[in-house]
């Protein structure tokens, strides 16, 4: 898959400015979404794929009958996207991959940790992956007006998980849909989530297989390095990202550290993401 390597932060940001000018007129906004990785090495997988390819269709219904069993008390919506989102909010291992409409929460996420390594940053076109689905969907969001789906619109046309994918025609398909507000986390990070039919195909398989949907920029060390200053200074923060105590903690060890960006083995656990998964730096953590 290419990226493109970034020399400075001034570069970078030129570079999302003008991905990020819709020539569809379709929509006033940008159709970004973004999600940043610490490490170029990891890559765009979900956490109920790092349980086993092989597994994970067998394990994903038991996972989620019991997480909504067990956690009853919890009242995220009525439909089952809601207790997705919640789900993966708080670590099960699910389909969904996080993102966010801020390529600087992305930019955060990327740059928390692991100083010595290239960070990438990777940004999806909304509106160019949903021009791929089934006319159904499809249809159903540009009569929405909606750049994204809801958790309820989204279940009018697939209820559940087998639904979605039964739709999916000659091959999979991937669509994006914004998580309920279930906390100050998701509000503050601009959540989005992105789900896949055919849980044994990746995300990274399915854009490598539509190039003309994303764009993504590798950050070398000293970019990565100035990143982090320019965040730090605009207050884009694990206080602001993370509330609660948890994100303070994070915040405070990692502004009096001698480093702005830990470096090696002590990158691990900094941030609330990497505590609770440590290859998956998305958003939500």
């Amino acid at each position: 898959m290419e990226i493109t390597t970034v020399s400075s932060w001034r570069e970078l940001d030129e570079e999302i400015a003008e991905s990020g000018r819709s020539s569809t007129g379709r929509h006033v906004h940008s159709t970004l979404v973004f999600r940043g990785l610490a490490r170029a090495d990891r890559a765009n997988v979900s956490r109920l794929s790092r349980l086993g390819e092989a597994h994970a269709p067998q394990v994903e219904r038991h996972l989620i009958r019991n997480f909504r069993k067990y956690a009853h008390r919890e009242t995220p919506g009525p439909t089952l996207w809601d207790w997705l989102a919640l789900a993966q909010h708080h670590g099960l291992p699910t389909r969904l991959l996080d993102w966010t409409y801020s390529p600087q929460v992305a930019l955060h996420f990327a740059t928390t940790a692991w100083a010595e390594e290239d960070a990438v940053l990777w940004a999806v076109d909304c509106d160019a992956v949903h021009q791929l689905l089934p006319d159904t969907l499809r249809c159903a969001l540009e009569d929405e007006g909606s750049l994204v789906f809801t958790t309820e619109l989204l279940s009018r046309h697939a209820p559940d998980l087998p639904a979605l994918d039964a739709l999916s025609g000659e091959g999979p398909y991937a669509l994006f849909f914004e998580p309920p507000s279930l906390d100050e986390r998701i509000v503050n990070q601009a959540a989005v989530l992105s789900v896949v039919t055919d849980v044994r195909c990746q995300m990274d398989e399915w854009l490598e297989g539509h190039p003309e949907v994303w764009r993504a920029w590798r950050l070398p060390p000293e970019v990565k390095e100035e990143a982090r200053r320019r965040l730090d200074q605009a207050n884009v923060n694990e206080r602001i990202l993370l509330p609660g105590l948890d994100g303070l903690a994070a915040w405070l060890s990692r502004y009096y550290a001698r480093n702005r960006i830990p470096v090696g083995a002590a990158a691990e656990g900094m941030s609330m993401e990497e505590r609770a998964d440590p290859q998956d730096e998305g958003s939500m953590g």
